[in-house]
C-alpha cells in the first residue's frame, strides 16, 4: 500500500471525436453548434466523422463556440511528457 501507478490513457481520441465529445458534454446539437460557430451542420458532421480535417481556422471557430482552447480540439491525445522527451 502507499504506492501508486500513474494512470495511462486507454483510448485514442481523434480531433473529430473531441469535437463531438465536447459538443455533447455541452448538450448541443450539431445544428446548434452550426449556429454558434457559423460552420454548416454538414461540415460539423463530416469533421466529427473524420471525413474532413478540422483545420486551424475551423478549430478556432469551434473553440469559440464551445468555449474551450483550440488545442483541446486539434491535439486531443497530446501527451506532454512523451512528446517533450524527444
Amino acid at each position: 500500500m502507499g504506492e501508486y501507478r500513474k494512470a495511462k490513457r486507454t483510448i485514442e481520441v481523434s480531433a473529430g471525436e473531441s469535437v463531438r465529445i465536447i459538443r455533447e458534454l455541452q448538450e448541443l446539437s450539431q445544428n446548434e453548434l452550426a449556429v454558434l460557430s457559423g460552420i454548416p451542420q454538414s461540415t460539423i458532421s463530416a469533421i466529427e466523422r473524420d471525413r474532413i480535417n478540422l483545420g486551424v481556422e475551423r478549430a478556432k471557430q469551434l473553440a469559440r463556440a464551445l468555449k474551450c482552447h483550440p488545442s483541446v480540439l486539434v491535439f486531443p491525445g497530446w501527451n506532454v511528457e512523451r512528446e517533450s522527451a524527444a
